[in-house]
């Protein structure tokens, strides 16, 4: 498979490896996106790398709660201009709160909103605003209490982060910070328990083989089952508490998990969700010219 410029752009731009890394990985994986990224992280040339940190729309998150329910919607625009234009959060703001009697995006698209489709309201402002627009997802979170967050807030209820989180429980202040933690840390899911499967089959996979790799080239290499059974289990438990809510060390007090700090407050962090603007969409910006160019060269 011919590896292009573009390819080799898009791997740095998610890894932070060199270009030359990045050409090399994706030749080894015959152009695979994703297993290029774990090549590199085996050989400890990237960090792991979220699809969701490739940030490139633009718009407003907007999120709402109605008793114990809380919604977020992502309205994406051409421009970060727009999110600061009134009609735009007028428009983000009436999508949001239609959107707390809607089930999904799709319902939520063809929802009422003075007498019209959601959609055709967009579609029409398209026009008034002068930019492409566009309703990209709904999240919903349901609980005793939710409490919200939103990061870079422009106006009431929208910015470029929003957060919900559900509690049972009283301290609805402590899940507002919770919230905030959330906006800072981005887990991945609630607990290890509601990882997706096969993101942990694909860490499990990478920091096996980056263990192996280590030991081979080491001066005093270890047993296998020490790497086996004591560094690998141990690099995957590091993993697990830094990409789940609850494994978290808390923002408010880093002495402590979230867990432990749930606990002392008498209160079940029942779900959360984060969204941000822009989350794993791509954006063209650069000429490759260059890049090609010292392609061409190696």
């Amino acid at each position: 498979m011919t590896v292009t410029a573009q390819m080799v752009k898009e791997l740095r731009d998610s890894t932070g490896a060199g270009m030359m890394d990045a050409k090399k990985a994706l030749v080894e994986t015959n152009g695979d996106m994703e297993a290029a990224v774990d090549w590199l992280r085996t050989k400890g040339l990237a960090k792991a790398a979220k699809k969701a940190d490739r940030v490139a729309a633009e718009g407003l998150v907007g999120v709402a709660v109605s008793g114990g329910r809380g919604v977020a919607v992502e309205v994406n625009s051409e421009t970060d201009f727009v999110g600061r234009n009134a009609d735009f959060q007028q428009l983000v703001h009436n999508i949001t709160k239609t959107a707390l009697r809607s089930d999904d995006v799709e319902a939520l698209k063809a929802a009422d909103l003075a007498g019209q489709p959601v959609q055709t309201v967009i579609q029409e402002a398209v026009a008034t605003i002068g930019e492409n627009l566009n309703l990209r997802r709904m999240a919903a979170v349901t609980g005793e209490h939710v409490a919200m967050y939103v990061h870079n807030s422009v106006a009431d209820g929208m910015g470029r982060i929003g957060v919900l989180v559900a509690i049972t429980g009283a301290d609805v202040g402590f899940a507002k910070q919770v919230a905030m933690h959330v906006a800072a840390t981005n887990p991945l899911a609630l607990s290890e328990a509601d990882l997706d499967p096969s993101v942990v089959e694909r860490e499990l996979a990478v920091q096996t083989q980056k263990a192996l790799e280590e030991n081979a080239t080491s001066p005093k290499p270890k047993p296998e089952a020490v790497i086996q059974n004591n560094i690998i289990p141990g690099r995957m438990k590091k993993f697990l508490a830094e990409n789940t809510l609850m494994g978290q060390m808390f923002v408010m007090n880093p002495e402590i998990t979230v867990a432990q700090a749930a606990k002392d407050a008498g209160v079940q962090i029942t779900g959360f969700v984060r969204m941000g603007v822009g989350e794993g969409i791509e954006k063209e910006k650069e000429d490759f010219a260059a890049e090609v160019a010292k392609m061409a060269q190696a």
